[in-house]
């Protein structure tokens, strides 16, 4: 364990897989259900040791469906309850988080993102992103999803997850990729114990005298029944947009904004540094939270910057929640990479100048 300097926790070296399950070992999580799947696998490890000589439920599911139909079990008995897996992994959960969602329960998700379509690379990608915030299951429904940049935030996040999603009675998701899991930074750590449970009225834990059955489900056969529930479920995802959280980085006099989340953003925070060293006035906003997405953030800085950059490591997702952010006001371009590849910070400045010298030809 790590020690204390005049009652300040002593930073670690941990890679971000076990920085975060570490967290959630700390944020007093009931049951973890997984399966392995690279890049994420260090998670189930790192529970594999520790649960047994602390607290709460280790168990290694059958399967992803297995897994997140336990999550769905364990959180209708108020349990704080988490999963974790990587991109295709999260494919076969997606029955599993339309039902959690409808019933609407709290717990954690974890997606380490790894490079597709299909079975694809165990590298880095961010090619999740349509499937996290348009809810890739079936219906109408939202994830809250949360995008670390850091080892420091991996842990961070899971603390903030639990609590939106314990707050608003939604599964949460954080969606970081497979170099964030994989590698190793300085994290202080959350103090154990210091993410107290609310009381779950709403739970299946048994019947009092007191109150009627708890009943949680998400089959309504009556079509007016079912649509009263999704009108709630709208209600409820208005009320997250007050949850928006994002970052802007030398935005102050910036000419152009970089728009990027997670690994993507750290990349584009030196090529910030890299263009301003050229006399280029760029910034950077990042958004965290990816649902609720910063809309309205994005939407001001249109007033006030003359091209947007988007840059992302999947074939263009989140550049379309950008381009309806900015509504035409500005235009909105794009830099990708895919299948397990990462943009350098060059990249990213060599795209700036080759978009900066079109619209000097367009001009002349």
């Amino acid at each position: 364990m790590e020690q204390k300097n005049n009652g300040k926790t002593e930073p670690r070296l941990m890679k971000g897989n076990e920085a975060l399950a570490e967290a959630a070992i700390r944020a007093n999580i009931d049951a973890y259900f997984g399966y392995p799947i690279t890049p994420q696998s260090e998670v189930l490890e790192y529970f594999t040791r520790e649960m047994p000589n602390r607290h709460g439920i280790f168990l290694q599911a059958e399967s992803e469906l297995a897994a997140i139909n336990m999550i769905y079990g364990g959180a209708g008995a108020g349990g704080r309850v988490m999963t974790s897996s990587s991109s295709p992994g999260i494919s076969l959960m997606q029955e599993g988080i339309s039902y959690i969602a409808s019933a609407q329960l709290p717990c954690l998700i974890v997606n380490v993102n790894r490079g597709g379509p299909g079975l694809g690379t165990i590298q880095p990608s961010q090619g999740d992103y349509f499937q996290a915030t348009k809810g890739g299951g079936h219906g109408d429904y939202h994830l809250i999803v949360l995008a670390p940049a850091s080892v420091q935030e991996m842990a961070d996040f899971v603390f903030d997850a639990i609590r939106l999603a314990e707050k608003y009675r939604n599964p949460a998701m954080i969606l970081a990729d497979g170099a964030l899991g994989q590698m190793m930074e300085k994290v202080i750590l959350p103090e154990e114990g210091s993410l107290p449970k609310p009381e779950h009225s709403w739970a299946t834990v048994g019947k009092p005298s007191s109150r009627e059955r708890n009943i949680i489900t998400s089959l309504y056969i009556q079509p007016e029944k079912m649509e009263g529930i999704n009108l709630e479920l709208q209600e409820k995802y208005k009320k997250i947009q007050d949850e928006v959280r994002y970052e802007e980085i030398s935005m102050e006099d910036a000419e152009i904004a970089l728009v990027a989340f997670g690994l993507s953003a750290r990349v584009c925070q030196k090529a910030v540094d890299l263009a301003r060293e050229k006399g280029i006035r760029a910034g950077l906003i990042r958004p965290i939270t990816l649902y609720p997405f910063p809309q309205k953030a994005i939407s001001a800085l249109a007033e006030k910057v003359n091209f947007f950059l988007v840059v992302e490591m999947n074939a263009g997702q989140m550049v379309e929640d950008v381009a309806l952010a900015v509504n035409g006001k500005r235009p909105v371009h794009f830099k990708g990479r895919m299948g397990g590849m990462i943009p350098s910070p060059e990249d990213v400045v060599e795209e700036i100048e080759a978009i900066i010298e079109k619209i000097s030809i367009s001009q002349d």
